[in-house]
């Protein structure tokens, strides 16, 4: 029976492009390869320098060269190398089905193949896929990517002399490549010449007129993972195994275009607004950053880190911040849900203890009654543990999640009401996107970085699903929103942003001991998450160093400086929109079941390098076991 291909004989290039152009940002590769249909060339330069020089009688034999089967033979009978497959056939089966044979046995089974497969299938596809598998030096298997490594073009494009060269090589493409072996490349490339003159494929004026082609430089290895661009390919690569479907195997082997959601302007004016923080920062410092379009839940802009080949891991998508009080709304929507009002008066005296554990609030601060706008504008945290107390753990858990939370989050399966100040450690990407679902009134739409996926035909394999799903009732988003825009007002701990000079909705989060920093805000269109951190040499959580003039890091220090910094910039061709309201006009979605019209690859590949930093390790709770020490700072200091 004909076997199946050999996975690497159908290998190609998967290409990773910015947004919906054709400006490429990387590529997943085990070959470089990219097929080509050769039946439809112009011109049949290539197809017949290949015959001429490699098997002059292809379009007559059956398949097979009895003259050099039994030399192989009888070579092996004196225990010397079997020599290579004769015919462009035999050579076919060994590149495209059976591999290196060697021994009696293999060449016997090469032999049978070929006889087969030249029964069965035309010559003009056995030369063509030939074409598409030969390895041609340079890393290039197929004329397709040898044209390009050689000549800096496409296939289809090759004149008489360049396909004279590539077929003349073919034997040892490495030592006969004429920047190696400038004189053996010449003579190879005469000898298919006078052959293609001698069987009449060219004219003998043609051949006199030829000269010997110039090739370009050989061009190093392309290494896509590094700089900030290598932890986008690592959020694709990711995304396309656990949202999608393929296995790693797959992705460097299927030969597909991938159109990401990332757009290169508002991506540099991310790298900029984060590369505008002071040069002296303490080591270990890691930010995350991420902007989500709330149309779509695709993410515009992403910051992993500064150096993928430095740290190997995704600041946004690998590793996890404690989320501070930017796990507050959950609450204050889970009450909300519940028939709460946001005129409600809360106790906001402080500290409290709850079980073995003290919380306070920021600088000591001791509040009495407020409302639920108030809490939230200063973050209160012991208004919100005694919310969190009346309304229950698990249904604050439970908006989280619907929001976007995973409902793996480390640190989220705690019962303790004190989980609402954000002792759970999401990854900051599920930050923006619970907010994304808070911006769009209800509604949310999964943050992706892969918006469609396309064979290299142009087929549609893989669309992203953008219409969204409801999750809260508007009213209750509505009112959630009200307490959010205040956030950002005069006093509130997100003031920063309320200088963006437009309607805003933000949250600052600190956890305890400013292990983390966290800082998310939204217009209508779009909603930018920043996350900050300190990481150990052995992986461990640590208090962020104070630096740049700052006495303590907190969510409404540099984090919200760098969200202001890039959004003034990212919202400048967007028109100024009144945050949502059911006032302002309903947005009625109704869900539907996802779809993902995936089809399978046919081939595969390696992840991209091994992690060389250690994960980032996170308590399981960040709420001291003693009461808070009292700050200098006045009582009214609002609250991270």
């Amino acid at each position: 029976e004909i076997p199946e291909a050999q996975k690497f004989a159908h290998a190609q290039v998967t290409t990773v492009y910015w947004g919906n152009t054709d400006k490429m940002m990387g590529k997943f590769a085990e070959r470089n390869r990219t097929i080509v249909d050769t039946k439809t060339f112009k011109n049949s330069y290539i197809q017949d320098a290949v015959v001429a020089s490699e098997d002059r009688t292809f379009y007559e034999n059956s398949g097979i060269d009895i003259k050099g089967i039994v030399r192989a033979f009888w070579n092996n009978v004196r225990g010397r190398p079997t020599q290579g497959a004769s015919t462009l056939t035999q050579q076919y089966v060994e590149n495209y089905y059976t591999g290196k044979n060697v021994g009696y046995t293999g060449k016997f089974k090469e032999t049978i193949l070929a006889l087969k497969i030249n029964r069965q299938v035309s010559k003009e596809k056995i030369l063509n896929d030939y074409l598409n598998t030969i390895y041609f030096g340079r890393g290039a298997y197929g004329i397709e990517a040898a044209a390009n490594a050689y000549f800096g073009k496409d296939a289809k494009d090759l004149d008489l002399s360049e396909s004279a060269m590539l077929a003349g090589i073919i034997p040892a493409p490495n030592s006969w490549d004429p920047l190696v072996n400038p004189d053996k490349a010449k003579q190879r490339w005469q000898r298919v010449l006078n052959l293609m003159a001698a069987d009449n494929m060219i004219k003998e004026e043609e051949k006199a007129s030829a000269t010997f082609p110039k090739v370009i430089e050989k061009k190093p290895q392309a290494t896509y993972f590094k700089g900030t661009t290598g932890y986008l390919l690592q959020h694709v690569r990711q995304e396309l195994v656990k949202q999608i479907g393929y296995t790693e195997d797959e992705i460097d082997r299927a030969g597909i275009k991938i159109y990401t959601t990332i757009d290169p302007k508002k991506q540099k004016m991310l790298e900029d607004a984060i590369g505008a923080l002071p040069d002296k920062r303490p080591e270990g410092l890691r930010v995350a950053a991420s902007s989500v379009d709330t149309a779509t839940g695709a993410i515009l802009a992403e910051y992993g880190g500064s150096d993928y080949q430095k740290v190997q891991r995704n600041a946004v998508t690998q590793d996890v911040a404690q989320a501070g009080s930017t796990f507050k709304p959950f609450a204050l929507l889970a009450a909300l849900e519940k028939g709460h009002k946001l005129s409600e008066q809360l106790d906001g005296s402080g500290p409290m203890k709850v079980n073995d554990a003290w919380v306070g609030n920021y600088g000591g601060a001791s509040y009495g009654k407020v409302d639920l706008i108030r809490a939230t504008k200063l973050s209160i945290n012991t208004a919100y543990v005694r919310l969190n107390s009346e309304i229950g753990m698990e249904a604050t858990r439970q908006v989280a999640i619907s929001a976007g939370y995973s409902k793996d989050t480390v640190g989220l399966d705690k019962n303790s009401i004190v989980g609402v100040l954000g002792t759970s450690s999401p990854h900051n990407y599920e930050i923006a996107e619970a907010y994304t679902t808070f911006a769009t009134g209800g509604v949310r739409r999964p943050a992706h970085i892969i918006a469609k996926i396309t064979d290299s035909a142009g087929n549609i394999l893989y669309e992203a699903e953008t219409q969204g799903t409801r999750q809260f009732e508007e009213e209750n988003i509505s009112e959630l929103t009200k307490a959010l825009a205040a956030v950002t007002e005069s006093g509130g701990t997100g003031a920063t942003a309320g200088k963006l000079g437009r309607p805003v909705a933000a949250k600052t989060g600190s956890s305890n001991d400013n292990r983390s920093a966290q800082f998310v805000g939204y217009v209508p269109q779009m909603v930018t998450a920043v996350s900050m951190y300190q990481v150990g040499k052995d992986g461990s959580e640590q208090s962020i160093t104070p630096f740049g003039g700052v006495r303590e890091v907190t969510g409404g220090t540099w984090p919200a400086k760098i969200w202001l910094a890039y959004m003034k910039d990212a919202v400048k061709d967007l028109p100024e929109q009144p945050l949502f309201s059911v006032e302002n006009g309903k947005q009625k979605v109704k869900p539907r079941p996802k779809k993902t019209p995936y089809q399978t690859a046919e081939v595969p590949s390696p992840p991209p390098p091994q992690t060389i930093e250690t994960p980032l390790k996170v308590p399981s709770s960040s709420v001291s076991e003693n009461p808070p020490a009292p700050s200098e700072e006045p009582s009214t200091s609002p609250s991270p």
